[in-house]
């Protein structure tokens, strides 16, 4: 399915071990840096699986940009659909019919959709293979995106027992974790971890400013892009504009 639906020949990272977990109907923690190929690990099993994955995300654009993604690798338009509060009622309609038809594999949803009355309703009437809650670190409010109506995603596990629940963020300390598996009441989930060290980056510190030779040399000698952070805007466009008169 990998190769055949989404074109890729290879696995990245832990990915494998995550959609195999899912797959067996297990509960999963996922940390995964951005860019690591987190989506990769809800679409897949949702692909392959009976039924609907419905993915809890927070930003409506990236809903329909993961929609528009997947839809681009089938013929069928159905296959993934976002239902928020930017949906006039005919295509509300529309979204439900594909899903109620069994098109839909893939259904997102923002928090606050997900628990609406009328739409726990809905979810009754087909089968949800699991839920994905992504960025999941707005759930704890020692995360550094908290979103109340996040809180609320647990109630998923009490009204769907039986359905396993994949929790996925880039970055959750051992509080934030703690506080997601027990919002999420997920406690025997897995954890599935990915370095975060990445082998293309290097990392620089200096306590006090070198002049500006001493950072040309270090462009030179590293011969790439480079971001060099400053502790205040000023000393920022000053540096900017040395390092512009030095080439």
């Amino acid at each position: 399915t990998l190769k055949s639906f989404f074109g890729f020949n290879a696995f990245k990272g832990q990915q494998d071990q995550i959609i195999l977990n899912i797959l067996q109907g297990l509960d999963a923690f996922v940390i995964m840096p951005t860019g690591g190929g987190k989506s990769l690990c809800y679409q897949l099993p949702a692909i392959m699986s009976e039924g609907t994955a419905i993915v809890v995300s927070p930003l409506i654009a990236l809903m329909k940009n993961q929609v528009d993604a997947i839809r681009g690798f089938s013929q069928e338009q159905g296959i993934a659909h976002f239902l928020n509060s930017s949906l006039a009622k005919a295509e509300i309609i529309q979204v439900k019919k594909d899903v109620r038809a069994g098109k839909t594999k893939l259904l997102y949803v923002a928090p606050e959709t997900l628990t609406k009355e009328d739409n726990i309703a809905f979810f009754k009437e087909f089968k949800i293979s699991f839920f994905a809650i992504d960025e999941a670190h707005c759930i704890s409010e020692w995360g550094f995106d908290f979103r109340p109506a996040f809180l609320d995603t647990g109630m998923v596990r009490l009204l769907f027992p039986e359905t396993p629940v994949m929790a996925l963020t880039a970055t959750a300390n051992q509080k934030v974790i703690s506080d997601i598996k027990s919002v999420l009441k997920i406690p025997e989930a897995r954890v599935l971890s990915q370095a975060f060290l990445r082998s293309n980056l290097q990392y620089w510190k200096c306590e006090t400013v070198p002049d500006v030779n001493t950072i040309v040399e270090w462009l030179q000698l590293v011969n790439g892009p480079t971001l060099i952070y400053f502790r205040s805007r000023k000393k920022t466009q000053y540096w900017a504009n040395q390092l512009r008169l030095k080439g």
